[in-house]
């Protein structure tokens, strides 16, 4: 079974529910013998906590689901010193095989070996060409190559440098926030050579996800002209909250260095206290003019990069319809364009009775005005009634909640935790 594919895979007890997704897989390098022993299997279950399934709990494996024998722990899973991370950890490694030539790690492979007993015994290999062309030297992928854990040395000296593009590849049907979830429990060495690996727009969509000190350190870690595209990748109000955790030097090279249309609507939002309804606004709202039809409308609420919240409704504007918008007139929520017939100006169903907010707003009062109206989102507005954001729910709660949110959410129902199992502990080294 290579380890690589389990990165996801469905967890099942006896009964058929599932009870999470394998994160990763635990390994003891040093294990007496030569082949390492695989200790078991870290399963993400709800809400986003990592626990650890021991590997003889296992009842099966297959290519979409993993089976247990329905004991589990939900003590959260804390890595020791002495354990390795397969997917984390051994992707990506450089190893060097009998005929001494390198490779680069893709996959681990393990194997029962007797009992429920399993050990890595295969290591996929690639092996780096080079092509000159021009002068220059060029890296492409060389073959793939499978080989016996006894030909390869290498793993069990620590990595100075290592890539990151398997990790990555393993854990590519992952949405942005459990992939957040798996860097935020990466050493920050770790953390910066994934964030180099990543493309701008999926680690955008991951910082927006991470507590603010991984954010500040992951960008810290970037060239600044990398920094910069991926601060454009971000949602406006995502990047103000992480530009605003900078000191003011640094907030404002950032600021040069990205695309000015890019960064006017990140700096309007810098200029609002973060508690207002200024702070909490994104300036990319659903906007169209009156003379748009529903279907039109149903069109860009369709959008599968929309934000669910920001999809709920359309804000209907005079020209222009970029913030800040025209004469702001009201709201279409999606419900109402499900009832009406696709060539109904959507000037003629909107909601003007619902008084949007003011940017100065305080958080209490937007959270108030969403819970009134049963809201998932809310227009901001201008003295001169031009619209210039939206404020949506998941905004509203992020900043409502305790600042380590994320980490206590992992934590939740640690009172709830099985007994002290012999048989776990002892797998682990006898804690």
């Amino acid at each position: 079974m290579f380890i690589a594919r389990l990165a996801g895979i469905a967890v099942f007890d006896p009964a058929g529910d599932q009870v999470g997704r394998v994160r990763d897989v635990v390994v003891a390098l040093w294990s007496g013998t030569g082949r390492p022993r695989v200790l078991g299997l870290v399963v993400d279950v709800p809400p986003r906590r990592a626990v650890f399934l021991p590997i003889t709990r296992v009842t099966a494996f297959d290519a979409k689901a993993v089976i247990f024998n329905g004991r589990l722990n939900m003590r959260r899973f804390s890595q020791r010193p002495a354990e390795t991370l397969a997917i984390a950890e051994m992707l990506d490694r450089h190893v060097r095989g009998e005929d001494g030539v390198e490779y680069v790690v893709i996959d681990v492979g393990m194997e029962p070996v007797r009992g429920r007993e399993w050990r890595i015994t295969k290591v996929a290999v690639q092996r780096p060409s080079r092509l000159r062309r021009g002068g220059s030297v060029r890296r492409r992928r060389g073959e793939t190559l499978v080989l016996d854990w006894d030909e390869i040395s290498g793993l069990h000296v620590a990595a100075e440098q290592q890539g990151a593009v398997g990790l990555i590849n393993a854990f590519e049907r992952l949405k942005p926030a459990d992939l957040a979830s798996v860097i935020h429990e990466l050493s920050p060495k770790r953390r910066g050579e994934v964030a180099a690996a990543l493309d701008d727009e999926r680690l955008a969509d991951i910082l927006e996800e991470l507590p603010e000190d991984d954010q500040v350190e992951i960008l810290g870690k970037l060239d600044v002209d990398r920094a910069a595209d991926v601060l454009e990748a971000m949602g406006p109000d995502d990047a103000a909250d992480l530009l605003g955790e900078l000191p003011p030097e640094q907030r404002e090279r950032l600021l040069a260095l990205m695309e000015p249309e890019e960064a006017e609507p990140v700096r309007r939002l810098l200029s609002y206290a973060d508690d207002t309804a200024g702070g909490l606004m994104t300036t990319e709202p659903v906007i169209l003019q009156p003379d748009a039809t529903v279907a039109e409308a149903l069109a860009q609420i369709r959008n599968p990069d929309l934000n669910p919240a920001l999809a709920a409704q359309v804000y209907v504007c005079r020209p222009p319809t970029e913030t800040p918008t025209g004469h702001y007139l009201g709201t279409v929520h999606f419900q109402r364009l499900l009832r009406d017939p696709p060539s109904t100006m959507i000037g003629e169903i909107v909601d003007a009775a619902l008084s949007p907010l003011r940017p100065s707003m305080s958080l209490q009062t937007v959270a108030g005005h969403l819970a009134t109206y049963n809201l998932v989102s809310a227009a901001v507005v201008d003295e001169d009634g031009h619209m210039i954001g939206a404020v949506t729910i998941d905004d509203v709660l992020d900043h409502l909640l305790p600042a380590d949110w994320r980490d206590t959410a992992m934590d939740a129902e640690e009172g709830a935790a099985e007994p002290f199992d012999t048989e776990t502990e002892s797998l682990r080294g006898g804690r």
